[in-house]
Parts: C-alpha cells; structure tokens; sequence
C-alpha cells in the first residue's frame, strides 16, 4: 500500500477507535484523526517487525485494519492518559 492508503486507512482506523472508546478526547476530532493516522502506521510496523505478520498490499486485508486499529486504541489511550486531564 502506498502513503495515501495508509493516511486514509489511519483516518478509518482512528474513527473506528474511538467508537469502540467513547469519551472526550484532549485533542477532539483532528487529534484523534492524527492519532488514528500515527496508530495505522505504528500498529502495521510492529505487526510486521515482531509478530512476523508482513503488511500485505491489499487495502481489505483484515490483518492490516486490526493492525491499524490496535494501534490506534493503545495511542489513543495512552494519549488520554497522558494529557485527559488537561482539558476542563
């Protein structure tokens, strides 16, 4: 997949993110976009690198979206974590 897939599968994958955790996220809707980007591209690099499951090329590939959305749960968690508590 080239840089625009993995941008618009980052977009998907943040939205899908916070569905599946609601609340009210520090950054609102372009942080939790750019983290669903960022969660995209660091969940496919640690899915190929350590758990020995190459990102294929195609865009449906199932592995590649619950790569994607894990890592947009686990930043978009420790992005709460770590900055949820500055916004009143």
């Amino acid at each position: 997949m080239g840089i625009i897939s993995w941008i618009i599968l980052g977009l998907l994958a943040g939205a899908i993110a916070k569905f599946l955790l609601p609340g009210r996220d520090p950054g609102g809707f372009i942080g939790t976009t750019l983290i669903g980007v960022a969660g995209a591209f660091i969940g496919g690099w640690i899915s190929a690198r350590w758990l020995d499951n190459p990102i294929t090329k195609d865009f449906y590939d199932g592995t590649t979206w619950a790569a994607a959305i894990g890592g947009s749960l686990v930043l978009l968690v420790a992005y709460r974590i770590l900055f949820g508590h500055s916004r009143n």
